[in-house]
């Protein structure tokens, strides 16, 4: 529930309500485990319900043979900013490129290319320059096949053809 509640909040601005929420967490649980023992000292309660001992620090967790089970806490969710749409793009005006690197996938693109698009945030590895409209674009293996790379989606990059030329010639083709 934490992870879906906080995933949820996590493209608006609640790092703040995160924080507090987390201390909140912490302060039921810590009720919670002094009620459980009630004749037990506050450290060995700590050190029974939260990593410390082992150098993790308050985090909550039952340890088992079958390894250790954290308690997820609001915190470690990632905010993820949403980015408006800019005024003059339209998903019927056929800039495959802007809605490519949007939103990973269009449909006069290959889905291989649109989701390089994406995760690249458009952007040559090689040259650090942006994709334009009009650009020649190569899907390249970054560890090359004659040299054990694999065709899969984590071992393929998108370049500018004059780049891929430039990389194969690096990798000795």
């Amino acid at each position: 529930m934490i992870i879906g509640w906080s995933n949820y909040f996590s493209t608006v601005v609640s790092s703040d309500a995160y924080q507090w929420l987390d201390h909140w967490l912490y302060l039921q649980l810590k009720d919670w485990a002094t009620h459980r023992h009630p004749r037990k000292s506050q450290r060995w309660i700590a050190n029974k319900y939260w990593l410390i001992d082992r150098g993790e620090g308050w985090t909550f967790a039952t340890v088992s043979q079958d390894g250790v089970q954290r308690l997820a806490v609001h915190n470690h969710t990632v905010i993820k900013r949403h980015i408006k749409v800019q005024s003059t793009r339209s998903p019927f005006d056929a800039d495959w490129l802007y809605w490519s690197i949007r939103m990973g996938r269009h449909p006069q693109v290959n889905q291989r290319v649109a989701s390089l698009l994406k995760r690249q945030k458009g952007i040559c590895p090689l040259c650090r320059l942006f994709f334009k409209d009009g650009d020649l674009l190569e899907i390249d293996h970054i560890i090359p096949r004659l040299k054990g790379g694999k065709d899969e989606l984590n071992n393929l990059q998108l370049l500018h053809r004059h780049c891929h030329d430039v990389k194969s010639v690096n990798d000795g083709r």
